[in-house]
């Protein structure tokens, strides 16, 4: 197995609904919010975690592509040298001799100019939602506040993809990673985070552009394509 070298695209996330990527939550205090967002430790600032973004970007993928386990666990070791989730999100089978990961994404936190413009204009980076469970007989409202980033707010984007060499001149490699292209325009037909039937998570990929700085357009998927 050889390294062939990599794939790289980089852009924004831009947030066009709120976003609510739950974090630990240790104290609640009276009047507090028990479904907080998670955030940066040092800056109390939000920001998505990679592990959010390739988790959902597999899990769409895995539908799509007919790999769901009956008991709707992740998709494991399938024994397929060739299976697009096993070689572009990894598996831990020892069995697995496809080499490692391909696909890495970093976590995302704010743009620098979204950062200027918060400050500049005072804008809160959050908002809290009430959400109801009301009583079928009694009418009664049962409200949970839910945390969430506001519309508009924008993090950078970075994904890398590696490419091997497994006897093939990295040639597989290189035919997958249409898969991941796919994975991120099903993200944005999708949602991302909790909530997403009751309006949070919509986001939407923008200025990407690959390794060499050419512009990335991801266009809708048609009916009958692939994958």
């Amino acid at each position: 197995m050889k390294f062939k070298g990599y794939k790289k695209l980089s852009g924004k996330i831009l947030i066009k609904t709120g976003l609510h990527i739950g974090g630990n939550v240790e104290v609640i205090e009276i009047g507090g919010v028990d479904n907080p967002i998670i955030k940066n430790p040092i800056t109390n600032e939000p920001y998505i975690p990679g592990s959010s973004l390739k988790g959902k970007m597999r899990s769409l993928l895995e539908w799509r592509l007919n790999k769901i386990d009956t008991g709707g666990n992740v998709h494991s070791w399938c024994g397929n040298n060739d299976c697009p989730i096993c070689r572009i999100f990894g598996t831990s089978s020892d069995e697995a001799k496809i080499g490692p990961t391909r696909l890495i994404i970093r976590d995302a936190e704010l743009t620098p100019e979204y950062k200027d413009k918060i400050h500049r204009e005072g804008i809160s980076l959050v908002e809290i939602k009430y959400e109801n469970t009301i009583n079928r007989i009694t009418a009664r409202a049962t409200p949970r506040p839910l945390e969430r980033v506001i519309a508009g707010t924008e993090f950078n984007f970075e994904l890398i993809y590696r490419i091997f060499d497994m006897n093939d001149q990295g040639k597989m490699d290189e035919d997958l990673f249409k898969y991941v292209l796919d994975g991120l325009i099903y993200l944005q037909q999708d949602t991302l985070g909790g909530s997403g039937s009751r309006g949070c998570g919509k986001i939407e990929f923008v200025d990407l552009v690959n390794e060499r700085g050419e512009p990335v357009n991801l266009s809708p998927i048609k009916k009958g394509n692939s994958t």
